[in-house]
């Protein structure tokens, strides 16, 4: 079954209060959802109209898992947290 995945590009660097509260809600919640972080951040190499920000690669059993964990209650709370404190650009797709 092809899994799902969460890919998170920023297109600036986060407003560091905000992403701190979302960080505490957002990691548990990811996870109880099923979601193991591949890539958080580190090094990169910006190409073909890249950014160089911050990137987040995230893995979840299926693709429907992906779609429910961003629809969820508790990542809802996150991003609650989160709201006006970030331009990222999310993306949920599937992949093997």
């Amino acid at each position: 079954m092809p899994k799902g995945y969460w890919i998170s590009a920023h297109r600036k660097k986060a407003d560091a209060s905000k992403h701190a509260a979302y960080v505490k809600i957002a990691i548990p919640a990811i996870e109880k959802a099923g979601g193991r972080f591949l890539v958080k951040g580190g090094d990169s190499v910006a190409k073909e109209n890249g950014l160089m920000e911050r990137t987040v690669v995230i893995e979840f059993p299926s693709y429907e898992d992906a779609k429910n964990a961003y629809d969820s209650a508790d990542y809802k709370m996150a991003l609650k947290e989160l709201e006006g404190g970030a331009d990222r650009d999310l993306r949920i797709v599937e992949g093997v």
